[in-house]
């Protein structure tokens, strides 16, 4: 039982964390007048940003699910659920926490790298650095990354619990043939 409410916190602080790294991401837009037009950027002129803030809503939508399953056990069943009714449910719970840390990770990950093409720009390409016109914008994505970071830690934790409720459901003996002499 403390084990369900355990998950259930971790579930809550990664998904308001996820909601927060995906409005930082999603609402950041900054205008500069630039020699002689206005400029504005947005989170749609980098593809990875726009990737982390549907990773991190969907990322978010999972666990608010999941979490109002953990909701339901905790006050329906008390904990007292069958071994063979959740074992199946526990496998579909432990493979889409996998899923979901990869992803966001992933997605993470691939929007830093490009923040950092963007940080330092590219001369081979033509690219100039953007972070030395745009502080506010690049300051608030990287306070989007590292939150998402924050989130995908949370949900690395949030794992390690459905990976205890699931191998928690099968017995040792079962799989231990020892001989009685």
């Amino acid at each position: 039982m403390d084990i369900l409410k355990t998950e259930a916190f971790l579930r809550l602080c990664a998904t308001l964390v996820f909601v927060l790294a995906a409005c930082l991401d999603r609402f950041d837009n900054q205008t500069k007048f630039i020699i002689f037009f206005e400029r504005k950027i947005t989170f749609k002129d980098l593809k990875a940003l726009q990737a982390l803030a549907y990773a991190a809503f969907g990322a978010a939508g999972y666990n608010l699910l999941q979490l109002s399953r953990c909701i339901f056990f905790i006050s329906c069943f008390h904990g007292n659920l069958s071994k063979r009714s959740y074992r199946y449910l526990a496998w579909v719970c432990y493979l889409l926490d996998q899923v979901v840390v990869y992803l966001t990770f992933a997605t993470n990950s691939a929007a830093i790298e490009q923040s950092m093409l963007v940080v330092t720009g590219m001369k081979e390409f033509q690219w100039t650095k953007w972070c030395n016109k745009y502080t506010r914008f690049c300051f608030q994505i990287g306070g989007a990354i590292f939150c998402c970071y924050v989130a995908c830690c949370l949900m690395a934790f949030t794992t390690f619990v459905s990976a205890f409720n699931l191998f928690r459901l099968y017995s040792p003996k079962k799989f231990l043939r020892v001989k009685n002499t």
